[in-house]
């Protein structure tokens, strides 16, 4: 013969009955109304059949909830899968996310999903999917977004250099251009254009008529300079560029240029105002001033 189930003491049927009106969760709603039933004096089947569970069950929701209360009988998580990687797994994924493959040792130049488990398998013996891995990266707060482009000769001290800007404008101010106000331009220059391709011809199904290339080019050039400080711009869009298309007015205010001479791709370089150059016609015709007057910085 079983042994005859009591509920704690503590909580009373009607103590049950309201919290189960209280829960949003019908599973725990459903396990306090089966306990109120066992605490009333009620059978283990009555209170099965209110819970839809079998009698063991019932027995086992009397002893958690007489060890811990109402939280023995809340609804639980299972605990799932154990995950693939531990911590010093992903500290080294980390790492060698970071410090991205080597071409000659890994055989690629970025790291892609599959390449990812290719190195967990060949440093850890670790076999995980890529969709596992994404997910891994993710939750460690990795996405993989477009990268800038970097030119492989770009010099790093140059952009270094950029940035100690202030104290170059500084030493000008005290010289110089003492007393007058000085503005700050940052200036570059693209060309843009279009080369046509062979055209599409009207011909029967199964033929593909010959047509001659059309060579022809047209392009546009842009120059351009900005003042952040005091909210300028000016800007130069021509279909070529020459010595009269250059000419041009502008203020006397003392101009300091900053410019990025994008055609040797290495970064921001000082410019060095030469007649011959274009940028330096740039900058001494549309504003009527020669480059000797100008501070180089």
């Amino acid at each position: 013969m079983g042994t005859a189930l009591s509920v704690r003491g503590d909580y009373t049927g009607d103590d049950l009955r309201r919290l189960a009106r209280q829960s949003r969760d019908a599973d725990l709603s459903r396990r306090l109304l089966a306990l109120s039933i066992i605490h009333e004096g009620g059978s283990r089947s009555q209170a099965a059949s209110l819970g839809g569970v079998g009698l063991q069950i019932v027995r086992d929701w009397v002893e958690r909830f007489n060890l811990l209360g109402p939280d023995g009988v809340n609804t639980g998580k299972a605990k799932g899968r154990e995950p693939l990687l531990n911590d010093q797994q992903r500290e080294a994924l980390i790492d060698a996310v970071e410090r991205g493959p080597v071409p000659y040792l890994d055989g690629v130049v970025r790291w892609r999903l599959v390449d990812l488990a290719q190195w967990l398998w060949q440093e850890h013996r670790i076999s995980i999917s890529r969709q596992t891995l994404g997910r891994e990266l993710n939750a460690l707060g990795y996405r993989k977004p477009s990268a800038r482009p970097k030119h492989h000769t770009q010099e790093t001290d140059a952009i270094e250099e950029f940035k100690k800007i202030s104290a170059a404008v500084a030493e000008i101010a005290g010289g110089a251009a003492k007393g007058k106000q000085i503005e700050i331009w940052f200036q570059d220059e693209a060309r843009i254009g279009q080369k046509n391709k062979i055209t599409r011809r009207w011909a029967k199904r199964g033929t593909r008529p010959s047509a001659p290339h059309d060579q022809r080019t047209r392009s546009a050039y842009i120059f351009g300079a900005i003042c952040p400080t005091f909210g300028k711009a000016a800007a130069l869009v021509m279909p070529w560029c020459d010595t009269h298309a250059m000419s041009g007015v502008g203020p006397t205010t003392p101009l300091l240029f900053r410019v990025d001479l994008s055609r040797t791709f290495k970064g921001v370089r000082h410019l060095e105002f030469r007649p011959s150059h274009i940028l330096s016609r740039f900058a001494a015709k549309v504003w009527g001033r020669s480059s000797e007057e100008w501070p180089v910085i």
